[in-house]
C-alpha cells in the first residue's frame, strides 16, 4: 500500500470514527462511542504509517 493510500484511509478512518463516537455519545452507546474512538485512533496509525513511507521514500531518493 502506498503512503497516499495509507494517508487516506487514516483520513477516511479518523472521519468515521468521529462520526460514530458522536453518535454513541447522542444515543448514549458506550459500545459505539468506543468502537469510534478505537477507529479514530486506527486512522491516526495509518496516516503516521503514511507518513513515515513518505519520509523514507525521501530518504531512498536522496541516496
Amino acid at each position: 500500500m502506498g503512503s497516499t493510500t495509507d494517508k487516506i484511509k487514516g483520513a477516511a478512518n479518523q472521519a468515521a470514527g468521529t462520526i460514530k463516537q458522536g453518535v454513541g455519545e447522542a444515543v448514549g452507546n458506550p459500545n459505539l462511542e468506543i468502537e469510534g474512538a478505537a477507529q479514530k485512533l486506527k486512522g491516526q496509525a495509518q496516516e503516521t504509517v503514511g507518513a513515515a513511507k513518505d519520509a523514507v521514500k525521501k530518504i531512498v531518493d536522496k541516496a
